[in-house]
């Protein structure tokens, strides 16, 4: 379901300019400038209303954090959240995941987290999943050696093509569990993974651990990853 535009929505992001970042492109391989006592940089893809990006973000004021939200609707309600809290080690990309190797230099990201995104359920629609090897690829590119992906989802079918696509992309999988919150909460949730967690719905997730790349493709190769055609398709996390 698409998010209902936003009154105001131009005004509304002004407001909060300072934690928009207008051209990623031009910070690539310099985003410490920012906070040069940051002692990692980490990325948020599709961070939603905010809650988790933002909680985050309050708990560890020693590191810088990075939203890529492609929906502004959702984003200015990120906005005003880390506005409101006073936050000044998170920023925002209005972009896609796709064009991560354009906003970020090799190795400079230390993790990515991906929480809820659309499972695109349909096969056809299977490489606009956030996590095909294709985003994968693109991923590794900017993390460092053995940075993190951390990944959460309801959705099984979703979970279980995720497990298999990470070693695929030189990914090794760690502390990879089909019910987070069996034993009590664990770590921060989103409003979202709130509301299903209510509903007795569990909660996967794992680790994602960026080492060797094994034998891919000709069609496949991390090189030529930067220039697989964009296949977007990620959804708003409900952060």
């Amino acid at each position: 379901m698409r998010m209902r535009r936003k009154k105001n929505l131009v005004p509304r992001m002004e407001s909060c300019a300072a934690w928009l970042i207008r051209d990623p492109k031009a910070l690539r391989g310099q985003w410490r400038t920012l906070m040069p006592q940051a002692k990692q940089l980490r990325v948020e893809l599709g961070c939603g209303k905010g809650r988790f990006t933002c909680q985050t973000a309050a708990a560890h004021p020693e590191v810088l954090f990075v939203a890529v939200e492609r929906v502004p609707d959702a984003m200015v309600m990120a906005m005003e959240k880390a506005k409101g809290m006073d936050l000044h080690n998170v920023f925002f990309v209005d972009g896609d995941a796709a064009a991560l190797p354009e906003f970020f230099a090799p190795e400079e990201v230390d993790l990515i987290y991906i929480n809820f995104c659309d499972p695109w359920p349909p096969k056809r629609h299977a490489k606009r999943r956030l996590t095909h090897r294709d985003f994968l690829l693109r991923y590794r590119q900017v993390l460092r050696e053995e940075g993190e992906i951390h990944f959460k989802t309801d959705n099984v079918g979703l979970f279980a093509f995720s497990l298999a696509e990470f070693p695929l992309a030189g990914f090794a999988l760690r502390q990879v569990t089909h019910d987070l919150h069996a034993q009590g909460i664990q770590g921060i949730m989103t409003d979202y993974e709130e509301k299903f967690h209510n509903l007795g719905t569990k909660i996967n997730r794992c680790v994602a651990v960026k080492g060797p790349l094994p034998p891919q493709p000709a069609e496949q190769t991390e090189e030529a990853a930067a220039g697989v055609p964009e296949v977007g398709g990620e959804e708003s996390a409900q952060s």
